[in-house]
């Protein structure tokens, strides 16, 4: 109804002389014009004032001016009774209601005034009270208003609640061999449970559920059943897809006095439910892993392909927050060369290491070539060998391929720096954003480049 408010102003500006009965003047006016116009208000204030004193009148004596008035005129009317004296109201002291304005006398003295300037008000306040009940939009917040302090716009829930915790997913069990089947809502609390540390903050699990959604709806909407035996379920519960607790699990931790880490879960996959990420309007690779070592990684320098959202960020929270940020782990240079494929002849003799031409024999065996943009080995020389920090990691059991090595004598020291794969969301540095107000979509954000978040129920039957 565009259009409208402006008539609805235009009528109020007129209302004021509807009410007084005349149409405004000019607004210049001779002297005679502005005398008559007096003359006018004090005449209709007066009859105002009559009317006012009237109504003051006890009903009694208003009552025996009626009766001559009709005997006057020569009605034959019922005599009407004389109304009965009414009591006056007592205060629960038993005294009377003080008069509002000092008493008698001095509230026949102001009742003319009071009743002009009451009506005089009603002329003003009446254009406005009808412009509001006529419906115009009232006017925005001012700018700066803080947030809390306006009216908070009704949200639709996602559509995922809306259909019963959504599809059914089904999970292969590893321990049994069997098949769980549930809906997806509740496949992800489990998901939640066994991934992320029920003493996390609320928006890391909610960046953590979403995470969890977005990859179990990326597969269900493909009809991906790889990496699970005969294809009999949808997804296992191992970290080879996302690692899982079953229905028995969790209730388990209700009679193990776990009942309120089950419900903040909970409260994280409720309050995401249906929401997941999408880039270019498909659901995404939603990797994840425990912690950085500073920095996230490409996804090319882990795997060979490029994704554009899984690019290297900086994640400083990690070192702060993680006690198992950084590791030394002690191994017998000879088990690394085993591990690795190399043989024991290329294992020059090490003894002795620390000085002159030993040591720098020893410093030889490990050479780091190029590092990624997030700072874990790239290439390495081990043996007159190149192998991947990947493959180091994974060969050799490191907690992550961020590592530094240094050798003493026949032993290897090997520091590391962070645990995982390195790709997506660091799972610690999304506390860590948390416990500094960071909500779970800044979390995401950050974490996957140029993701945007939707609901699942555009992707799923």
């Amino acid at each position: 109804m565009e259009g409208q408010p402006g008539k609805r102003a235009e009528w109020a500006n007129e209302w004021p002389e509807r009410v007084s009965g005349r149409k405004e003047e000019p607004a210049k006016q001779t002297s005679e014009q502005a005398g008559e116009q007096t003359k006018q208000r004090a005449k209709r204030v007066d009859e105002w004032a009559k009317q006012a004193d009237e109504q003051a009148k006890p009903a009694g004596e208003r009552w025996e001016q009626a009766a001559r008035q009709r005997e006057r005129a020569g009605t034959a009317q019922r005599p009407v009774p004389k109304p009965a004296a009414v009591r006056p109201l007592r205060w629960p002291s038993g005294l009377r209601r003080p008069p509002r304005w000092g008493g008698p006398r001095r509230r026949r003295r102001l009742r003319l005034p009071v009743a002009a300037a009451g009506i005089a008000a009603l002329a003003v306040l009446l254009p406005a009270l009808l412009v509001h009940r006529g419906g115009v939009t009232p006017p925005p917040p001012a700018q700066g208003t803080p947030a809390a302090q306006q009216q908070p716009a009704a949200q639709t829930p996602p559509a995922a609640v809306q259909r019963a915790d959504g599809p059914p997913v089904s999970v292969y069990l590893s321990d049994t061999g069997g098949v769980e089947t549930l809906p997806l809502e509740q496949y992800v609390l489990g998901v939640l449970a066994a991934e992320m540390p029920s003493d996390f903050g609320i928006e890391a699990m909610k960046a953590q559920a979403i995470a969890a959604r977005t990859f179990i709806v990326k597969r269900l909407a493909a009809g991906d059943r790889s990496g699970v035996p005969d294809g009999s379920a949808d997804v296992t519960d191992t970290v080879t897809h996302q690692a899982y607790l079953s229905k028995a699990a969790l209730a388990a931790w209700k009679q193990a006095g776990k009942g309120a880490a089950l419900q903040k879960l909970q409260q994280a996959v409720n309050d995401t439910a249906g929401m997941i990420m999408t880039y270019d309007g498909k659901p995404i690779s939603a990797l994840f892993f425990s912690a950085s070592g500073g920095y996230t990684e490409n996804s090319e320098d882990y795997w060979s392909e490029r994704i554009p959202y899984l690019r290297s960020v900086p994640s400083p929270w990690d070192a702060k927050i993680d006690p198992s940020y950084k590791e030394t782990v002690q191994m017998p240079v000879q088990e690394i060369y085993s591990k690795l494929g190399l043989s024991a002849a290329s294992l020059p003799a090490l003894a002795g290491t620390g000085t002159g031409q030993a040591a720098q024999t020893a410093a030889s065996l490990f050479t780091v070539l190029d590092r990624t943009q997030g700072e874990s080995i790239k290439e390495i020389r081990i043996g007159g060998k190149l192998f991947t920090g990947r493959e180091v990691r994974e060969k050799l059991g490191l907690r992550s391929s961020r590592f530094d090595i240094k050798v003493q004598q026949n032993e290897a020291l090997i520091t590391t720096y962070g645990y995982g794969h390195g790709v997506g969301m660091s799972q610690w540095g999304a506390n860590g954003m948390a416990q500094e107000g960071y909500s779970a979509a800044d979390i995401l954000k950050h974490y996957y480049t140029g993701i945007s978040l939707e609901s699942s129920s555009k992707f799923l039957k």
